[in-house]
């Protein structure tokens, strides 16, 4: 047997032992600690670096889940309504995953939760919380579960979501507790990448309203100047489509001068009526028009069909209601692409009305040269008439007097015809003086503006508007006279469909190419019967020849009918 001598002694080493055991554990939970508080460090300091947004979003999921050790790790941003989740970045799914698992989710169950009730989530199994929505067919398993929102300025961004802790084990507090340390890290890396991309935009958005001034200023045309606007918010927007339409002068509607992007060639030309368009209610407000889903608007025209693909839109005007709207800037973004929120029209707004500054700048420079011009050409027009005119007529007077003293019959014959030639000199310089001091007869007057204007009176006859769609410089390479009998023709189609075709859509396309004007009339009716009259047609048909033009038609067998009116609008 132990003698007590010697269980005295035994005593105080196993208490040595076990004080030792519990100095080991508690060395080993101070190197964990400071081993995980560097990790924390160097996880705030790498996500801090950087100053891409996306980049570092995805930053702060691979923080997130190196530090708790969780299998799965994700972010979730919430969008502008506060209710659903517009992005999503995770980590621990491979992309074949995603793709057999379906669209990322918007925010129901568990992750709704954490939306509705911002505060720390902790889970040992996610299926028995009360919010388990379930997971979608091809979605890993997932149980243990930790959920941290993350903060900007007072306002939550988004959500970190983490899953499966490795070996088993449960999230617990010391995890929940650096999650939420990395998240009040993460939001301020979210300002700051925020703020940055904020100052970068608006940097581009100075740089492209500089080269549109620099381009308007250096002598280029409105046209230029259009294009540039449309193809720098295209790029700097990251949308598909661009288009700007500018008002048709005196026909209450616009015509769209400029599309470049995807389908730009179903919106080029179009004449647009000021409701029933985003571009027309831009215009007719003056003040921004946004859509979720474009393809889909009730407020946007059916016909013709121009938005496929498309979804999130906005109409931009280019001016303002003090200095009047000069255009409006369409731009869409694919469909699922994200809507335009109140921040990017603001800034869009900010660069139409600087464009428009621009525009209203190059305008005056142009009007202060044509005044010029036009008082050149009033000079040139009185010098004619009070020198040029009167030295003819005194000369003429002069040979008139001295031919009566003439005695050669030949030689008097050719001083009266010297005369009869400065009496045909003196009026073909009166026809120039009335020539230079010509002015246009006034607003609305051009073939665009009639064209349109027949088109509208013809709705209510047809039952629908028809569309229009012009292209060209029709109110300048089209003489008077060839416009008249485009409006007369143009007139005569639609009646034609009113009264013949029970058509539910017709198209009118109206071009020039400077060397011929081609008209062409397009309807979904029943077409021209074989033994019907034809009086209209025939009336067109003598107008393009009194031109030099011709005209075609055809019926094809699905229905319809498609008049083709072609004239040149220069001699040959």
């Amino acid at each position: 047997m132990e003698s007590s001598e010697e269980a005295r002694i035994r005593l105080p080493q196993l208490r040595l032992d076990e004080l030792l055991d519990e100095l080991q554990a508690r060395l080993d939970a101070a190197r964990g600690t400071r081993d995980r508080v560097h990790s924390l460090l160097e996880a705030v300091l790498s996500v801090g670096r950087e100053l891409d947004l996306e980049q570092a979003l995805h930053s702060i999921v691979e923080a997130a889940a190196v530090l708790v050790d969780a299998e799965y790790a994700a972010l979730g941003v919430i969008g502008p309504d506060g209710k659903r989740l517009s992005a999503f970045h995770t980590v621990g799914v491979s992309e074949k995953q995603i793709a057999r698992i379906g669209p990322y989710p918007e925010g129901h169950g568990i992750l709704g939760e954490l939306i509705r009730n911002p505060e720390p989530l902790r889970l040992a199994k996610i299926s028995e919380h009360r919010a388990s929505y379930g997971f979608p067919p091809n979605h890993p398993p997932m149980n243990t579960f930790l959920g941290v929102p993350i903060r900007v300025r007072d306002q939550v961004f988004g959500n970190l979501y983490l899953t499966e802790k490795r070996g088993g084990a449960q999230f617990d507090e010391e995890d929940a507790s650096v999650t939420s340390t990395l998240a009040v890290a993460a939001g301020v890396a979210i300002d700051n990448a925020r703020l940055y991309e904020e100052s970068r935009l608006r940097e581009r958005w100075l740089r492209a309203n500089a080269e549109i001034t620099h381009s308007l200023m250096s002598g280029g045309d409105s046209g230029e100047a259009l294009a540039l606007i449309a193809e720098q918010a295209r790029g700097i927007t990251g949308s598909a489509l661009a288009a700007v339409a500018i008002p048709v002068e005196g026909a209450g509607s616009l015509s769209v001068e400029i599309a470049v992007g995807m389908h730009a060639e179903d919106h080029r030309g179009l004449v647009l009526p000021l409701d029933k368009t985003l571009m027309g209610l831009a215009f007719a407000d003056g003040a921004p028009v946004t859509s979720e889903d474009v393809g889909h608007d009730d407020r946007v025209t059916p016909e013709p069909p121009r938005f496929q693909g498309l979804g999130p839109a906005v109409a931009i005007p280019i001016g303002t209601g003090d200095s009047g709207v000069r255009g409006v800037l369409l731009l869409a973004r694919e469909c699922g692409g994200p809507v335009f929120t109140a921040p990017e029209t603001e800034s869009m707004r900010g660069f139409a009305a600087q464009a428009a500054i621009a525009l209203e700048l190059a305008q005056r420079r142009r009007d202060a040269e044509e005044i010029a011009v036009l008082q050149d050409r009033d000079r040139i027009a009185r010098d004619l008439h009070d020198l040029a005119i009167q030295r003819l007529f005194a000369t003429g007077m002069t040979l008139q007097s001295a031919g009566r003293f003439i005695e050669h019959t030949e030689a008097s014959e050719r001083v009266l015809r010297a005369v009869d030639d400065l009496d045909e000199t003196i009026k073909i310089i009166r026809s120039t003086i009335f020539g230079l001091r010509a002015r246009d007869d006034g607003a609305g007057t051009g073939l665009r503006a009639r064209a349109v204007r027949v088109a509208g009176e013809a709705a209510p006859v047809l039952g629908f508007a028809p569309s229009v769609r012009m292209e060209g410089l029709l109110d300048t390479d089209v003489p008077k006279e060839v416009a008249d009998h485009v409006v007369a023709v143009l007139a005569e189609a639609l009646t034609n469909i009113a009264r013949h075709a029970r058509a539910h859509r017709a198209e009118v396309v109206l071009s020039t190419d400077g060397r011929d004007l081609l008209l062409t009339v397009r309807d979904d009716g029943v077409g021209i019967p074989p033994d019907g009259r034809r009086s209209g047609l025939r009336n067109m048909a003598e107008r393009a020849a009194e031109l030099g033009g011709s005209l075609e038609w055809d019926c094809p067998d699905g229905g319809g009918t498609t008049l083709v009116w072609r004239v040149p609008v220069t001699n040959p």
